[in-house]
């Protein structure tokens, strides 16, 4: 059966929101910079959250609102990943579930391994645990971006206590293979130090690339390994607050399980309703319409930017909705988001906060319909023409 794509809502409706991607600029402004999609909610989520209304069911959040299980049947069905439910926790947000994961596994002032460009928040959230963040910045190839071994492994050499991985990438897409994961979880061990994998971007990766959960990656990655993942990302529930801490070895889940009682409290009643709804299987085949729509997007940014941009350096994600683009040639400064949106009415995201290799980079969220993508890029190819 060919799926189609979903469509985008229109505009007019979407600057009814309220959220941040739309509150943050005026209306004459492109929103293309937080990591919010404009298409319908999945039926399955806007029909349980309805009935959640109808109800009244605005209460706290139950000990155990069905997440563990549906989560475990999500990423069986979808990654042939088993996943024990009892070696889960929920709490608001996948950056919550990083920094108390760290509390417990780094001391002040340990070094913590991070790989930019890499999304904001990990450099706050090691320095809000007690650590420091040691960058190791992957590496650019001609095929993409890779997690550089031989630096982590000289990290973890010199005393870094844990590695804070982003799977799949953001904001590059990359979705790491394998292998190298396999290779990461024996460096650490090793050395004696965790792995802490957001995963927030797997259910987004695309075919032909297949995504592997870091705990699946060997029995190595399972003994020292957390993952922390939520349904927010694919199905744009931020705002409901829900994610998953995952384990798979005795002593990881001990470690989460003497997190305190209001880690697991900040799990937002709507999120947890909201993510059962997503992780079920009958919420797949709008995930999959919207992965075809995301590859269809992700081909149509490098289409507009060959024929407004053609000097930027643009690679195809293998996952997620997010373009990081180099735009140093055109000599709009280290940070060109700003002059962007100044000049050209688009709000990208700022390459220098990813880190020092962002300077002369945006991002640019595809989550959208075409012609925006379409109309951001023209705009700020009419730049170069002035």
């Amino acid at each position: 059966m060919t799926l189609l794509p979903l469509e985008a809502l229109p505009i007019d409706v979407l600057r009814q929101r309220s959220s941040s991607k739309w509150r943050t600029y005026p209306d004459d402004v492109l929103p293309l910079f937080v990591a919010e999609t404009d298409f319908a909610l999945a039926p399955t989520v806007s029909a349980a959250l309805a009935r959640a209304l109808e109800l009244g069911d605005t209460g706290y959040t139950p000990p155990d609102p069905g997440v563990r299980a549906a989560f475990a049947g999500f990423a069986e069905r979808r990654w042939n990943w088993a996943v024990d439910p009892s070696g889960l926790r929920t709490t608001g947000d996948v950056m919550t579930g990083v920094v108390e994961i760290l509390r417990k596994v780094i001391a002040p002032g340990d070094r913590v391994v991070v790989m930019p460009p890499v999304y904001p928040p990990f450099f706050e959230i090691v320095a809000e645990a007690g650590g420091t963040a040691q960058p190791v910045p992957l590496q650019r190839g001609a095929d993409g971006w890779v997690i550089d071994l031989d630096g982590v492994a000289d990290a973890l050499a010199a005393g870094a206590r844990a590695v804070l991985l982003c799977n799949p990438h953001n904001p590059t897409g990359t979705v790491h293979p394998v292998d190298v994961l396999a290779s990461l979880a024996e460096l650490a061990e090793r050395y004696g130090a965790a792995v802490v994998s957001d995963e927030i971007h797997g259910p987004l990766a695309m075919a032909p690339v297949d995504f592997t959960p870091f705990l699946s990656a060997s029995a190595a990655a399972a003994r020292v390994g957390y993952a922390v993942t939520s349904a927010s990302k694919a199905f744009n529930l931020a705002g409901l607050k829900c994610a998953q801490i995952v384990t798979a070895d005795p002593a990881t889940t001990a470690v989460i399980r003497d997190f305190p009682v209001e880690v697991e409290w900040r799990t937002g009643h709507w999120g947890a309703i909201a993510n059962v709804a997503a992780f079920d299987r009958a919420s797949d085949e709008w995930l999959d319409r919207l992965l075809v729509t995301l590859d269809r997007n992700r081909r149509l940014v490098a289409d507009a930017l060959a024929a407004h941009l053609p000097d930027a350096r643009y690679q195809l994600p293998q996952a997620g909705y997010l373009a990081w683009i180099d735009v140093t040639a055109y000599g709009w400064g280290d940070n060109p988001a700003v002059e962007i949106r100044r000049r050209a009415g688009v709000a990208l995201h700022q390459g220098p906060l990813f880190g020092p290799q962002g300077i002369g980079h945006v991002r640019l969220n595809f989550g959208c319909a075409p012609e925006v993508i379409e109309e951001a890029i023209a705009r700020v190819g009419a730049l170069v023409t002035r």
